[in-house]
């Protein structure tokens, strides 16, 4: 009697420890560790935070909806394509293309989850487990699909652009929720095939995935995170969401008994893209708001792996609350530079842009020490480089190439670069059932 008693306490005390480790887990600890973010990596946030938002807008000369503080900032008359879902027929989210001028940018920003759009629903979910392996690692299928039909249909509009505004401006991809994933894939498809947006260089393209969503394996959220930025408000819970999303509830509970290697070294487990940003504004047990901090860094173990139990999860997501919350933590950002201005800066920019490139060679080499799946350091040539050598041999055809035109198969020019990178693995063997065909 009294052994059982005894096994009886031992559990209840068990489960009540982990029940309140659970329920007093914030937000802010998934970035404890990391260094603060400065004003010049982070200042593009709220910008193209505001152009996600325009897209809701369906005039921007006499805006009707919410506008953020100071308006959007943008001339209408620069914005070069808005495309809804009348014209999307499902195959992706609304989105916009703008020539940024001032900035010297092209950006194409797509919205996020329309929570009426049945075709956003099907979009998100058609992801089976490890259905579609993609350039040496796993990605989403829905999204990826969705990415080659966005290229297919704009990369000539994107190639004009750039070559008209002296092949100088940077190429800006950014993304809310739904929008993040598919622009994060589309980041993937440019970089291999630089030339057929007219060559334009890697340093020149950007990604910017606002409140993302898992659409990749950890090697490859490694391996592009010199270009991809995540954007992470508090608790926000998609990031931190297992993919498929049907697994939701067993994220909440299961996930917490799974060991960290195991998650590491399951091939198919789909990670939040990119260099991660982190902005905190809670703290435990404090009522109220305090000024955003942004912290950063490339998470190889401990990537937003635990739901947060939180009343601010779903508000959190929402690229209204974003992109206030980002324009404040820059404003506080660049406050703080201002009051330096009579000593130098204790990280000078040149400093800064080489800790970056750091830090992005320690991730990829701690990827390669824990054994995560298909992971390269720097020491090996990247299968990116392969590729692109490829393409810049036969630069000169592919340029004068349209997007309209079809190959002997009847399939895109875009379709044929992922049948490239779908045989990207070490069997050489393509990881895709027929009847999944990405063109499709």
């Amino acid at each position: 009697m009294s052994v059982s008693c005894g096994v009886e306490c031992v559990v209840v005390l068990g489960c009540a420890r982990w029940l309140w480790k659970r329920c007093t887990y914030i937000g802010s600890y998934d970035s404890a560790t990391w260094p603060s973010a400065t004003a010049g990596e982070f200042e593009p946030v709220p910008r193209v935070c505001r152009l996600i938002l325009a897209i809701y807008e369906p005039d921007l000369r006499n805006p009707q909806h919410y506008q953020p503080a100071g308006g959007y900032r943008l001339n209408p008359d620069w914005v070069v394509k808005r495309v809804t879902y009348e014209e999307t027929l499902g195959h992706a989210p609304p989105y916009i293309i703008y020539a940024d001028h001032d900035h010297r940018e092209i950006v194409m920003a797509v919205r996020g989850l329309n929570l009426a759009k049945e075709s956003d629903y099907k979009l998100l979910l058609d992801n089976k487990l490890g259905m579609q392996m993609f350039d040496g690692g796993y990605v989403h299928h829905g999204l990826l699909k969705s990415a080659v039909w966005l290229l297919n249909r704009e990369s000539e509009t994107l190639k004009r652009l750039w070559v008209e505004n002296g092949s100088e401006y940077k190429m800006v991809f950014a993304g809310h929720s739904l929008g993040s994933g598919v622009v994060s894939l589309l980041t993937i498809l440019v970089i291999n095939q630089r030339e057929r947006l007219g060559g334009i260089p890697k340093e020149k393209i950007q990604c910017y995935a606002i409140a993302p969503a898992r659409c990749m394996s950890l090697n490859l959220a490694v391996k592009y995170a010199n270009v991809i930025h995540s954007i992470v408000l508090q608790d926000d819970f998609l990031p931190r969401t297992a993919t498929p999303l049907e697994d939701i509830f067993k994220s909440i509970f299961w996930d917490t008994f799974i060991p960290e290697g195991r998650k590491l070294r399951d091939p198919r487990r789909l990670y939040a893209p990119g260099r991660m940003y982190h902005i905190v504004e809670r703290k435990f047990c404090r009522c109220g708001r305090f000024p955003p901090e942004v912290r950063t860094a490339i998470p190889v173990d401990g990537r937003f792996e635990h739901i947060v139990l939180s009343c601010n999860a779903t508000s959190d997501h929402g690229i209204i609350w974003i992109e206030r919350e980002a324009d404040k933590a820059l404003q506080l950002m660049k406050d703080d530079d201002s009051k330096t201005v009579t000593v130098p800066p204790t990280v000078q920019k040149f400093e800064r842009l080489k800790t970056i490139e750091k830090e992005h060679k320690d991730a990829l080499e701690r990827a390669v020490s824990l054994n995560v799946p298909h992971a390269v350091d720097t020491a090996e040539k990247e299968p990116s480089e392969n590729n692109e050598g490829e393409a810049s041999s036969s630069g000169g055809k592919e340029s004068a190439s349209s997007t309209q035109s079809k190959s002997s198969g009847g399939r895109s020019n875009w379709d044929e670069v992922v049948e490239k990178l779908l045989r990207k693995n070490e069997t050489g063997d393509k990881h895709l059932e027929k009847d999944t065909s990405v063109s499709q």
